[in-house]
């Protein structure tokens, strides 16, 4: 299991349009993909969990990632939240 912190770029948050492209990567590999935020767990596979997350601009979350490709899989997500999201406000 690999965890980084994150924290939240985009002006507005990971409302339907982020949240959207947070799932369509995470789905896209076989580990399991969370975000971990006040405590709470939620699946970054499922669009419901990711908005019902409530992050905005500047929220620190913990990406928790495990499986097979674990690795890969965190560098993207990294990549996509910490930088991608910010860019397509």
């Amino acid at each position: 299991m690999l965890e980084k912190k994150v924290v939240i770029q985009n002006e507005i948050g990971l409302h339907a349009r982020p949240a959207s492209l947070v799932v369509k990567e995470a789905t896209g590999f076989k580990s399991d993909i969370y975000f971990v935020k006040d405590g709470n767990v939620f699946n970054c596979k499922s669009i419901m969990n990711v908005l019902s997350m409530g992050a905005l601009k500047g929220d620190e979350l913990i990406l928790r990632v495990e499986g097979p490709d674990e690795e890969r899989a965190l560098n993207v997500m990294i990549k996509l939240i910490e930088k991608e999201l910010k860019e397509k406000d």
